[in-house]
């Protein structure tokens, strides 16, 4: 059997293609083959797979085996590997829907992907400097002075175990203004830190996570936008540099507010090939 490993801004996947149907992976296999120590090493596994309706089927897992949500870095990843089976139109069905994508540049191996994600509605404001909401799967993003001052894994476990986000949980993202802006001006800039369940770690960048901060960067800055007119977010995870675009709707009210056409845009890198 073979797997191929991608990395999209450090998030890193191996992936099979599985358009015969033939392939099948236990909740043990995922975590034994994403085990860094005694597998191959991954944040997560995902299969492309036939769709009856769009090119292909992205089916993901995390590195504990857990699935059934969405992961942007791996949409990005599992895109690039998809051209580099011969594709070259990428409409594709995930757990949370349908998505879109266009490789905006391509260098063989590193290619720049632009994913659309789905549209986001509402968020919950929890002590005035964190926000919960739902990008594909549930973020906590908490607003600090200093992404590098933070303590990501201690603090980030704690959140993604409190009681109020049993039983499944939550991501945590720890998000702060580029060094010498203010988030409380209407930044465009923001660095990301997140703590990944599935992974129960810190992974190096999370799509789903730095749209939520994103989202949550506007509106915790908002102080009234043109209607309809589009936001560009400049996010920095760990190493890498990622785009994140959207539209705001209605942003005063947290329970009716709507981000549509939001796309994430950012590296996805073909690594290896492994034979099992």
């Amino acid at each position: 059997m073979e797997l191929y490993k991608y990395q999209g801004a450090g998030n890193d996947f191996l992936i099979a293609d599985n358009r015969s149907g033939g392939i099948f992976f236990s909740r043990d296999e995922i975590e034994r083959l994403c085990d860094r120590r005694y597998g191959v090493g991954a944040d997560g596994l995902m299969l492309l797979e036939n769709s009856g309706d769009h090119d292909f089927r992205m089916v993901y897992y995390n590195a504990d085996g857990s699935g059934g949500m969405m992961c942007g870095n791996g949409g990005r990843c599992i895109v690039a590997f998809a051209a580099d089976l011969g594709y070259g139109h990428f409409d594709f069905e995930a757990a949370d829907g349908f998505h879109t994508a266009d490789i905006v540049e391509d260098d063989g191996r590193k290619k720049t992907v632009r994913l659309k994600m789905k549209d986001v509605s509402g968020f919950h404001v929890i002590d005035g400097d964190s926000y919960f909401l739902d990008t594909g799967t549930r973020h906590l993003v908490r607003f600090v002075h200093d992404v590098d001052d933070c303590d990501v894994v201690g603090e980030g476990r704690r959140i993604r175990y409190l009681p109020e986000f049993a039983p499944v949980g939550t991501n945590v993202n720890f998000v702060s203004a580029q060094k010498g802006e203010d988030l409380t001006e209407s930044v465009r800039s923001i660095r990301v830190r997140t703590y990944e369940k599935g992974v129960e770690d810190e992974t190096y960048a999370c799509g789903t996570g730095i749209v939520a901060s994103a989202i949550a960067s506007f509106c915790h800055s908002y102080e009234g936008h043109k209607p309809d007119s589009a936001v560009r977010y400049e996010v920095s995870a760990k190493k890498d540099l990622l785009a994140v675009d959207f539209i705001p709707a209605l942003c005063g009210n947290e329970e009716n507010c709507r981000f549509s056409d939001v796309w994430l845009t950012g590296p996805a890198e073909y690594v290896a090939k492994i034979i099992l």
